[in-house]
């Protein structure tokens, strides 16, 4: 079944948590030194590792959810918090000062061509939000075709969030510190309000609450 609305939902919530624009600059400072084809490999490594994690989590997240026991409806109401939280930081801009922190860290500590693997695809890209809405997502497409949908849905932010690094130099020199603050603090508001709308749909499933009595 193809329902437009759930696909144009999930295609917005990915975007907005993986945040291309914001990790532009972060990749720039990760690969200072290296050549444009350097970045390239680079940024296709890590956007490759990153589709993988969060396709597997797509496809077997709600089992690995079953196993521990734990209600799709719970973690809806868990994974609304900490998007939540994450938007709470976007807004306030304190993921970019930790994303950054993470960036310098890595680079001293492991070696250049590492950068894909750790902190690029990981946590940077494929974070605790990225994997906590691919799993959420993933509650939302049930059947075997509409879980192919949604690795469309992945594979498509993956391709612009890799469009997004590979002309990093040219989106930070565009937005510049001023267009970067504003751009962070729309798509944080955006992802808040995605995110209470995760936490609504908890509880409707995990207290069985009818649309009817929350409108």
């Amino acid at each position: 079944m193809f329902d437009a609305d759930l696909l144009i939902n999930a295609l917005t919530t990915l975007l907005v948590t993986l945040d291309p624009p914001g990790l532009a600059p972060i990749f720039l400072s990760l690969t200072v030194g290296l050549s444009r084809q350097e970045r390239f490999q680079v940024a296709t490594r890590g956007s490759l590792i990153a589709f993988f994690i969060l396709a597997a989590f797509a496809l077997f997240g709600d089992g690995i959810l079953g196993l521990l026991g734990i209600s799709i409806g719970a973690f809806r109401i868990a994974g609304g918090l900490l998007l939540f939280w994450i938007s709470f930081e976007m807004i306030f801009e304190r993921r970019q000062e930790r994303k950054e922190k993470t960036g310098e860290t890595a680079v001293t500590k492991d070696h250049i061509h590492n950068i894909a693997v750790f902190p690029l695809a990981l946590p940077l890209i494929a974070g605790p939000g990225a994997i906590s809405a691919t799993i959420l997502l993933g509650s939302s497409f049930p059947s075997v075709l509409e879980r192919v949908q949604l690795l469309v849905v992945i594979a498509a932010s993956m391709a612009s969030l890799f469009l997004a690094l590979v002309i990093a130099d040219r989106i930070d020199r565009f937005l510049g510190v001023t267009g970067r603050a504003i751009l962070t603090r729309l798509l944080g508001v955006i992802l808040a309000a995605l995110a209470v709308q995760f936490v609504v749909d908890g509880v409707r499933s995990a207290f069985q609450i009818p649309v009817q009595s929350l409108g």
